[in-house]
Order: C-alpha cells, then structure tokens, then sequence
C-alpha cells in the first residue's frame, strides 16, 4: 500500500477566532479587487493598433471578414481554440483546456448587451465545428481561420484572447490574453474587464466621453433585454447603486 503523508490543516479556532481572521483576509481581498479595478482602467487607455491586412474566416453562413465577426456590435473579443487535425481529442472533441475553457462562458445576451461580441475560431472545417457545439451544448459563434490570422495575433501555437474593437470600417486590436489569463475568462466581468469600453458603468474609471450607465441598471434576465425597460427594476437598480456608493 502507498504510504500517505497526512494533510497539514489550518487549526480549529472558535467562530470569533475565525471571523477576526476572515476580516484579516477582506483587507487584503479589497485591496486586490481595487488593484484590478485600477489595471482594467488603465487597459481602457491603452493605444489601439489598426488592424490593416483583409482576414477571411468560414462561418455557418459562408466567408465572413473580422469585421462581420462583431455582428454590429462595437466590441469583439475572439478566442483561438484548437480544435483540428494535430489536437489531442480530433475529431470527437477539441483540446481539453479550451473545451473547459468553453464550458465556463456564461449566457452571451448579457455581454451582446454591452454592445460586445465573444467569437471562437479555430481551423476546424465548420462541419466540424457545428457538430462540436452540438455535442457539448456550445451557444458561441464559431469560425474556421483560412489564413494567417492565428499567426498574426500571437495565437498559432497557443490559446488566446483578442479584443478588438471598430470605428466605421476601420477595426482596431486594443488588448490580448493568454496563458494563465486565459483561466479567469468566461464571466460577463472578466470580459467586458478586458475590453476598451470595460463594464461602461458610471462607476468606472474610463476616459471622458466613454458609454456609460449607472450600475444595476442595465441588468436584466437573458431572455428579456428586447424588452422594454422595467420602471420597477429601475427604482431597485437606483437604490441598489445608492447603497454601492455609500459604501464606496
């Protein structure tokens, strides 16, 4: 039999021992979520780099350029997933760190709210890539790269996240995740966190003339945002920020 090495445990304090401790803990927790708070501004103000080169993708409906990808939103975010001929899983599913990467996204009418579009692509026939979404119960649009757009954003020999974003006809790389980064992903925060926009809520930190609302307010279930505006979700969502910057 292997021998185990018993498991060293935190010790067993009372509940006003514990709480002291976790009240230790909070300072140190707000502390970082301030820090964060403070990078995602300044990732708000990094330079834009125009993208200049024609990328073509495969999409269910045919060719599609990068900027058909942002399906007239302003912001895109597209993350290279392997999925193809090479990849551990071909053909039955796609590397095992990007599909669980792919279970994490959440529902995308929330972040489509923000006026923000999440894309996959890989080099996956889009067969493929239709029968993937199938079977593991995908709802992200899903493109096939037919040139050298992985190579060109960092994202042929690894996965990652590109954020991009549009003026007119003219479509701009503000920001790029991977490795490690990567893992955070999937939540409408740590998404729109990554773009230049942000979480465009009045609370933020962002340069002068950037969309913003008040905090709450735009929330709603996903299956409801056609609707129109709920006056009653408008008196909470107003009294839910008061109490937010009471405590700010």
């Amino acid at each position: 039999m292997t021998k185990h090495t018993a498991m060293k445990t935190p010790p067993i304090v009372s509940q006003q021992a514990w709480e002291a401790a976790r009240e230790e803990l909070l300072v140190k927790e707000k502390a970082t979520l301030r820090a964060k708070d403070a990078l995602a501004a300044e990732r708000r103000r990094m330079p834009w780099m125009e993208v200049d080169k024609a990328y073509v993708f495969e999409g269910p409906n045919g060719k599609a350029s990068l900027l058909d990808l942002f399906e007239g939103r302003r912001q895109l975010i597209v993350y290279r997933a392997f999925f193809e001929p090479g990849v551990h899983g071909w053909p039955d599913h796609a590397c095992r760190g990007c599909s669980l990467g792919a279970d994490q996204v959440g529902h995308l009418a929330h972040l489509n709210a923000r006026n923000t579009t999440l894309a996959y692509a890989s080099r996956a026939p889009q067969a493929d890539i239709a029968r993937l979404k199938k079977r593991m119960g995908w709802e992200m649009p899903w493109y096939t790269i037919t040139d050298s757009f992985d190579k060109d954003f960092g994202v042929d020999e690894w996965h990652g996240h590109n954020v991009f974003i549009h003026d007119g006809d003219r479509v701009f790389r503000t920001y790029f995740i991977n490795s490690r980064g990567d893992e955070a992903m999937g939540t409408v925060w740590s998404y729109l966190d990554a773009t230049p926009l942000g979480r465009q809520e009045i609370w933020e930190d962002s340069p002068e003339g950037y969309p913003q609302t008040p905090l709450y307010s735009w929330w709603n279930w996903h299956d409801n945002y056609d609707a129109a505006p709920d006056q009653k979700w408008a008196e909470v969502s107003a009294a839910g920020e008061a109490a937010f910057r009471d405590k700010q």
